[in-house]
């Protein structure tokens, strides 16, 4: 490396610094910083003389941020040596043992979120500061009396400076996320970023609602008497601080690469994001003789885990369709390797997602993959665009069979029930209880049909013979003929159920009835406003169920010419629960269904949901919330029994 080399790789790793500290927006992967920290620690230890005062190697931590006050820690808080493999730490280790052979190991977990420093004197918080650079932090006292587990007060009225780790639950961040999506506003790349952005909001009120957590991992200035780190920690963790889940205080190295290799492999199990192990030595006094580097200390490490960010380059988007027809745009990458998993897809999740991330082919991309969590794409690295990368379209026509798409926003489906994509998952719908409730017609079987192109739509279930299915592995006469009897007594359903087991998009089995009874035989031939007009119906239901009659119409029709769905008129009979809003909840003598059928005869409409507009709950046997939410707004409650008694 020239020092042209090494001084441009040290603006670009500033650069990167910059954006995620000050910024809370990394432009690069951890692996990708910690890649180019150490190409120039490298130079540095080959050419100590001329070591560039602007070297990240220079720097504790991160920069503080306009717009909070300067504070000053008590004592300086230390970055740690990262080490990424046994080799490594068994090198730290050894390091350790020149000064004294035998000691102890304080290991916890590493969550990834916002360094904190908490000041505490006369037992009550005093002031909070962030890392800043080491020496001089934010003052964020405001903000950090949000958040519940940090006591205001604590039983130990000396002063004391106590560390930790401002984090967000994986859970709390997804929902976050969301609802920033919903107001448009840009989404947090992970959980640590969320953690350090909420931190430093200037309105506490946001903070407060952002569900942070504070974990402690160590002490500044303090005078408590206990001579060994772990005592000192478990006397902060009886002050009434959290505690991380996974604390291992040993003398076995083993026992340090046994924890290691069980947070991997819980990782994903724990609330929080972890990016790796902290091994401290235990002894007080120790720390203090084997002192400091002017970066780290020599008496503790993180072990970082293996990277699961990359970045790649999005080569192109291909189209899948799934068995419900949505298609889905599937990221096609330059291939890397994240944990071992040669990765070279990763989902997009849908059109929406491409557009509100703007996403182009071409673009250097951050991917992640999590266990065995599908690889997907977090973050577009738009400052490293060139020109050259071209903008994603939104699909037309299906990939498969070319038949036009139903457009939904977020969802693009194809419609066509003779797709090959979906034709499988189409006959399995309506094959389906709910449906035409065809016995012995599970998904294997009609896995089966399908292979051996026996059945290729659903029209084909009808003509399949008694030769053709004994022909098959697992069918004898019994099995076979069985089968043959159920697919004939499908015909002859109910219109709504033959509606519902198309497998409409928006159009369950509710909206099914409701069109079976408002049209009859003749519901392919109506228009947008008449659907339109039917209760409950809104615009995606109606353009939906227009668009699948545009594209299905002549198949629909050929298929009703072998089922001969009856369209029967509901004979509404008054009673007391007519134009009523009933919701029944609990275990049922009778099924479910057949209540619900009752009921609407005797002019009621049967929600799934308890409101204050609700008239009538019929609970059975362990009924729940439904139950208790009806006594909470003071609805009228009516057992099984009562039920039967005011209908008979």
């Amino acid at each position: 490396m020239t020092h042209e080399e090494y001084l441009a790789k040290i603006d670009l790793a500033n650069a990167w610094a910059k954006a995620y500290y000050v910024n809370d927006a990394p432009i690069a992967s951890d692996e990708e910083y910690d890649k180019l920290y150490h190409e120039i620690l490298k130079y540095e230890q080959e050419n100590p003389l001329f070591t560039d005062e602007n070297s990240p190697s220079r720097r504790v931590g991160g920069m503080v941020l306009e717009g909070f006050n300067k504070a000053e820690h008590k004592a300086r808080m230390w970055s740690m040596e990262d080490v990424f493999d046994e080799a490594d730490l068994d090198a730290w280790i050894e390091r350790v043992k020149k000064v004294k052979e035998s000691f102890t190991f304080y290991c916890e977990p590493k969550f990834d979120g916002a360094s904190l420093n908490l000041i505490y004197e006369n037992g009550s918080l005093k002031q909070a500061i962030t890392r800043g650079d080491g020496s001089i932090g934010e003052d964020v006292t405001e903000n950090v009396k949000t958040i519940g587990s940090i006591p205001l007060q604590i039983d130990y009225k000396e002063l004391i400076e106590i560390r930790g780790e401002v984090v967000i639950k994986k859970a709390d961040f997804e929902k976050l996320n969301h609802e920033r999506l919903l107001s448009n506003e840009p989404l947090f790349a992970n959980p640590r970023n969320a953690a350090a952005g909420s931190l430093r909001q200037l309105d506490t009120r946001i903070t407060a609602k952002r569900k942070l957590m504070f974990y402690p991992w160590g002490i500044g200035v303090n005078t408590l008497p206990q001579s060994f780190l772990s005592e000192k920690m478990r006397f902060v963790y009886h002050l009434g601080f959290l505690q991380p889940p996974k604390i291992v205080v040993t003398q076995n190295v083993n026992d340090v690469h046994t924890l290691y290799a069980e947070l991997i492999a819980k990782r994903d199990e724990i609330e929080m994001m972890m990016d790796g192990m902290v091994v401290k030595v235990d002894d007080v006094s120790l720390q203090e003789e084997l002192g400091y580097t002017v970066k780290y200390p020599r008496w503790m490490v993180a072990f970082k885990f293996p990277a699961i960010e990359k970045v790649t380059i999005l080569k192109d988007i291909t189209l899948q369709v799934g068995r419900t027809g949505v298609v889905t745009p599937v990221a096609e990458v330059e291939a890397v390797n994240i944990e071992g998993v040669v990765v070279e897809r990763a989902t997009l999740h849908n059109f929406d997602e491409i557009e509100r991330k703007d996403i182009r082919i071409g673009d250097s991309v951050i991917i992640i993959r999590s266990g065995d969590v599908i690889p997907k794409i977090i973050k577009v690295l738009h400052e490293r665009r060139n020109g050259t990368e071209k903008s994603v379209e939104r699909p037309l026509v299906c990939p498969v069979c070319s038949s036009e798409l139903l457009d939904d926003g977020a969802l693009i489906k194809c419609q066509n029930l003779s797709c090959d994509a979906r034709v499988v998952g189409a006959i399995i719908h309506f094959a389906s209880k709910k449906a035409l409730n065809i016995d012995g017609l599970g998904d294997k079987i009609v896995e089966q049909l399908y292979a051996q192109q026996l059945v290729l739509h659903v029209k084909d279930l009808y003509t399949l013979r008694l030769d053709q299915l004994l022909a098959l592995e697992g069918f004898k006469e019994k099995k076979a003929l069985n089968l043959l009897e159920a697919i004939e007594q499908s015909k002859g359903v109910s219109l709504e159920k033959f509606i519902n087991a198309l497998g409409i998009e928006h159009i369950g089995e509710v909206a099914a009835k409701k069109i079976a009874r408002a049209f009859g035989l003749e519901w392919l031939e109506v228009g947008y406003e008449q659907i339109i007009a039917l209760e409950g119906f809104g615009e995606e239901m109606a353009k939906s169920l227009i668009e699948f009659i545009h594209v299905n119409k002549q198949e629909t029709y050929e298929l009703m010419a072998i089922i001969k769905p009856i369209a029967s008129k509901l004979e509404i009979t008054e009673s007391v629960f007519t134009g009523k809003t009933v919701v029944l909840t609990g275990s049922m003598s009778k099924p479910r269904d057949e209540i619900k059928e009752m009921l609407e005869k005797l002019g009621a409409k049967v929600s799934g949901s308890v409101s204050k507009k609700t008239d009538f709950v019929i609970f059975g046997e362990e009924a729940g919330s439904k139950l208790d939410k009806a006594m909470e707004f003071g609805v009228k409650t009516l057992s099984e029994n009562e039920l039967n008694e005011m209908i008979l």
